[in-house]
């Protein structure tokens, strides 16, 4: 795609897509499950993203295509792998979005002193900008996303910094109250906030280079995303004490600027959540437009599968699942967070498809191999912890294998995503269909 996305503003999608709402409130969660202990989870899961970004980076610089992880897993282990990944993750995508669009709606709410039908009216809201940014040219999104992510790192390490004064160690102490097994519940908990790095993929054709940008713009995500987040852990533990309350972005501002600080940190919540349902809105329906092409979904979807089109048939649709996802939990007195499970075993799942299918795509022994078999470690035990969750995305893998097969007797064959330029310490000179068939079969 000619003048696509440039390093910053990939690296900008990425922080948005990874530092979304789970910062927000997640903190305060973990402290109370596993006290000071909470740090090491999170430390834990900052060390275990290394190796997982660094999997779908070189996933998305060697294979860029709008299917993402679902071209992974078809390249892989066939159609039928890469349809169940892809109607999971597509699926999934519009019935989380409510999810998030209300962490920050709650917050709207609480600081204007609305109800519900605030929470609501802002939810909507955060939907509909997030579908109007998508509707035009990805290089609109990814500055938007650019400036958010600017205004989101600062306000954090504001936060951060404003209340490092106030730290007492004396809140260290004990270090684990709850017993050392709390903090295997509290990386559970905390999976939300590391979630993002398997859209990286849906979005790599949309690089100007996507083998030499791709792993620039995510390194620079990633430190930035461990930095804020273990930041903003410590200060949390270190400053609230054991009991914090239920949003300690918020408190960490009162007490560096006093009461007047509190709105904020609904500006904080907004930004965070319009900057991951952006990309995710961006990921999933070239994802839904790849899935099509390839004979996965309707054909009507296809429209705008290419490198550097809109996919905007595909954006309606989650739109609109997303829309109706939020009326029906608004007339059932629900909460939004009530289709959290969903998205998490979703999450579980897509990250073992997607280091299993680098296993078998990246060349063996290579650093970005050993880093597909570390991750694949991890996601077999989150996908375990995440135990019957897994069922409902288990379910949508299910009907879409089952609407190929009864779709018709042949479909079509898959378009078969170009390859990046090959670098010549790392692939092999030949780049037809046969050669990557023979490459991956010695996998």
């Amino acid at each position: 795609m000619k003048n696509g996305l440039s390093v910053s503003q990939g690296a900008a999608l990425m922080v948005g897509a990874v530092l979304g709402t789970g910062v927000i409130s997640l903190p305060a969660l973990a402290t109370r499950t596993a006290g000071p202990a909470s740090l090491v989870a999170w430390a834990a899961l900052v060390a275990l993203s290394v190796p997982l970004a660094v999997t779908f980076a070189a996933l998305g610089a060697r294979h860029p295509d709008g299917g993402g992880i679902a071209t992974y897993a078809r390249l892989a282990f066939g159609d039928r792998a890469s349809t169940a990944v892809g109607w999971a993750f597509y699926l999934t995508i519009p019935v989380g979005a409510p999810a998030a669009a209300g962490f920050a709606a709650a917050y709207v709410a609480d600081a204007t002193g609305g109800g519900p039908r605030t929470a609501l009216g802002v939810t909507v809201a955060v939907i509909a900008l997030c579908a109007v940014l998508n509707w035009y040219d990805l290089r609109l999104s990814g500055t938007v996303q650019l400036a958010v992510a600017g205004v989101i790192a600062l306000l954090l390490a504001v936060a951060v910094a404003v209340a490092l004064p106030h730290v007492q160690l004396t809140y260290l102490a004990p270090f684990a109250p709850h017993g050392w097994a709390a903090v295997g519940s509290a990386a559970a908990l905390l999976v939300w906030a590391f979630a993002g790095w398997e859209v990286l993929g849906s979005l790599a054709a949309e690089y100007r280079d996507p083998q030499r940008d791709i792993p620039r713009a995510t390194a620079v995500a990633v430190g930035v995303v461990g930095v804020l987040y273990l930041g903003v852990a410590f200060a949390t533990v270190a400053v609230l004490g054991p009991r914090p309350g239920p949003a300690p972005l918020s408190d960490l501002l009162v007490r560096g600027f006093g009461e007047a600080a509190r709105p904020v940190t609904a500006v904080v919540a907004l930004l965070l959540t319009i900057g991951a349902i952006n990309v995710y809105f961006a990921g999933g329906s070239r994802m839904g437009a790849a899935l099509a092409r390839d004979g996965a979904m309707p054909v009507w979807l296809a429209r705008g599968s290419g490198s550097g089109e809109v996919p905007r048939r595909s954006l309606v649709v989650i739109v609109t699942i997303a829309l109706g996802v939020t009326a029906a939990l608004a007339l059932l007195d629900l909460p939004t967070d009530a289709v959290l499970p969903l998205a998490t075993g979703t999450f579980a799942l897509l990250y073992v498809a997607g280091t299993a299918a680098a296993l078998r795509l990246l060349p063996r022994g290579t650093a970005a191999w050993w880093c597909a078999a570390v991750s694949l470690a991890a996601a077999l035990a989150l996908l375990a912890a995440t135990g019957a969750h897994v069922l409902a995305p288990l379910g949508l893998a299910l009907a879409g294998v089952v609407w190929t097969v009864l779709r018709r007797p042949a479909p079509p064959a898959a378009r078969e995503p170009a390859p990046a330029a090959p670098e010549p310490a790392l692939t092999a000179p030949a780049a037809g269909p046969a050669s990557r068939s023979r490459a991956g079969s010695t996998t």
